[in-house]
């Protein structure tokens, strides 16, 4: 099911998504201070291309939390505001539901990408 909710995902919105994380990534790594943050807005593109079956889970400390304030400063708000909206609109549809919970999944992720893991959720 998670591969068929991939496709699906890539073909109404996901490739969209992940466009836009590769764009901030290629924009904050043309700085040298910015390489960090690019590499791992390429991690969170990949992350968008293959959204179900994943997980986030929040851990980090004062760095992670001083990173993510600069983050929603430069370049993480305007990725949540746009991966919020799909998800709202997505949503409207009963069909769309499951899309609309990835975007909101997405739009968190957008605000605070450091110290947030990805992991696979373990099915039974």
């Amino acid at each position: 099911m998670r591969l068929i909710g991939n496709i699906l995902w890539i073909i109404f919105g996901g490739l969209l998504s992940a466009l836009g994380w590769l764009i901030t990534g290629v924009l904050w790594c043309i700085t040298i201070i910015g390489i960090p943050v690019g590499l791992q807005c390429f991690k969170l593109a990949s992350l968008s291309l293959n959204p179900f079956g994943k997980e986030v889970k929040y851990e980090g400390g004062a760095g992670s939390f001083l990173l993510n304030v600069l983050w929603i400063i430069f370049g993480g708000l305007v990725l949540a505001i746009g991966n919020f909206l799909c998800g709202v609109l997505w949503c409207i549809t009963i069909i769309g539901i499951p899309f609309g919970k990835q975007f909101f999944k997405l739009a968190g992720l957008s605000l605070r990408p450091f110290g947030a893991t990805v992991v696979r959720e373990k099915y039974l």
